[in-house]
């Protein structure tokens, strides 16, 4: 790619030198060290992400990490019910060398077998190529539910947190913004989001296929987005009955005072409460950011409560909440996200004609985000003219013509300071002007 700036020219004079030359070279723009790594539902089996999964308490020091060893300009994290992505800024390829060295920093208690699990499963995106992928992420084309809009607050959301913990800065602020921006340009354009079916829906769709009772009792591990809007299509079906649990009981509270009412019987508890509870339960659905299975064997033998009956468990934790060995030891029917890949891929098949109308939209996003991208390069290497234009200034006043200047009567001075400050004034405005030009010719 072609990048327009302000360059040194070992050929050029001192003063050209100092003030540097517009010309069009050749060299690696931020666009061209983009790099993703992915692990999606496309490659990593689903109950595998967890391996890749950050807790909030340690993500800012394992990213910084990754971020000082495999010298990384910028990089955001970003976690989802379906993948666990690392988009970041580097000059390196994603050879297995490459990514061998930058999964031995994100775990650094990783044996072998882990390291070459991570390079065998992990999809790889560069230049604009990475942009292309993040861009049909966040419209929902890359989704295990094509048309899912909560991707783009996920998006921003991880955005958000890595840029308050330091790990961003400018270009990939640029990044995000252009793909928020394309993934409202998709949903407004086209309708492929029209009656989306989520993964919420789907799970609570795969949970009414069972045909509980609406007496259900109903245990909610969690408080957050995914609970709360389960929680609320199970009022909308007539159930009424719930228990909710989690880390915060401020949050289990908020969520219980939401679904409460005259008709609808929702209790709050402390995630420590579960380990003492003894009502029973005929349902329970789990969706924390828990870095370890809450419930375990021996928390699910206590909420039993001597009804070893057939439960239902939703699990739509990453990574799962739920451990296995509940699920092959005990008479359940679970759902967790696996169980939804076949209902997505039909919801796909549906929204074929939409999804090539929003990949239209996409490419053509990218090609606006070079432009965007050049312009944006050349703002910031434009704001140091001024500032070298007046160095040589300086120089030449203080320096190579001090003692001439000294010669000169006041109002020499003065007359030479004016003409001086003219010039300066233009030869500030002349490349501003030019490198514009450049900007809509190159666009052109």
């Amino acid at each position: 790619m072609n990048f327009i700036g302000i360059v040194h020219d070992s050929s050029m004079t001192e003063s050209e030198a100092a003030f540097g030359t517009l010309h069009t070279v050749h060299r690696a723009t931020d666009l061209q060290r983009l790099r993703i790594i992915a692990f999606t539902h496309k490659k990593t089996p689903l109950r595998e992400l967890n391996r890749f999964f950050l807790h909030e308490e340690n993500r800012r020091e394992r990213l910084e990490y990754v971020k000082f060893s495999c010298d990384l300009g910028e990089i955001l994290y970003l976690a989802t019910c379906n993948r666990i992505e690392f988009l970041f800024t580097s000059q390196a390829s994603l050879n297995e060398s490459f990514l061998t060295r930058f999964f031995r920093s994100f775990r650094e208690d990783w044996q072998e077998e882990e390291l070459n699990f991570a390079v065998a499963h992990a999809e790889v995106f560069e230049d604009e190529e990475a942009l292309l992928h993040f861009y049909s992420v966040a419209s929902s084309l890359d989704s295990l539910v094509v048309g899912e809009r909560e991707i783009i607050t996920q998006v921003r959301k991880a955005y958000d947190a890595c840029h308050s913990e330091g790990l961003t800065s400018d270009f990939l602020r640029l990044v995000v913004k252009s793909t928020i921006t394309t993934a409202k340009k998709v949903y407004t354009e086209t309708r492929i989001a029209n009656n989306p079916i989520s993964i919420v829906s789907l799970a609570e769709r795969k949970l009414r296929a069972l045909h509980p009772s609406k007496q259900s009792r109903i245990l909610l591990v969690g408080a957050g987005e995914t609970i709360t809007n389960i929680s609320k299509y199970l009022v909308k079906q007539g159930f009424r009955n719930f228990s909710i649990f989690n880390r915060s009981l401020e949050n289990s509270r908020k969520l219980a005072g939401t679904l409460q009412s005259s008709t609808v019987s929702a209790a709050a508890y402390s995630l420590d409460d579960l380990k003492t509870f003894n009502q029973g339960f005929d349902i329970l659905i789990t969706s924390t950011s828990a870095a370890d299975p809450i419930i375990t064997t021996e928390i699910y033998t206590s909420l039993l409560s001597k009804d070893p009956g057939k439960k239902i468990l939703v699990d739509l934790a990453i990574p799962a909440d739920i451990h296995s060995d509940v699920i092959e030891q005990n008479p359940v029917h679970f759902i967790d996200i696996n169980d939804l890949r076949k209902i997505a891929q039909e919801n796909l098949a549906g929204r074929q004609r939409e999804y090539e109308h929003a990949a239209e939209i996409v490419e053509e996003c990218v090609r606006d985000f070079r432009q965007l991208h050049r312009t944006r390069a050349l703002e910031l290497k434009m704001r140091e003219v001024p500032v070298k234009i007046r160095e040589i200034k300086d120089r030449a006043v203080n320096d190579v013509f001090a003692r001439e200047l000294e010669s000169l009567d006041e109002n020499s001075r003065e007359l030479l300071g004016k003409m001086l400050d003219y010039m300066e004034k233009k030869c500030i405005s002349i490349p501003m002007i030019m490198a514009k030009e450049i900007i809509l010719e190159t666009s052109e």
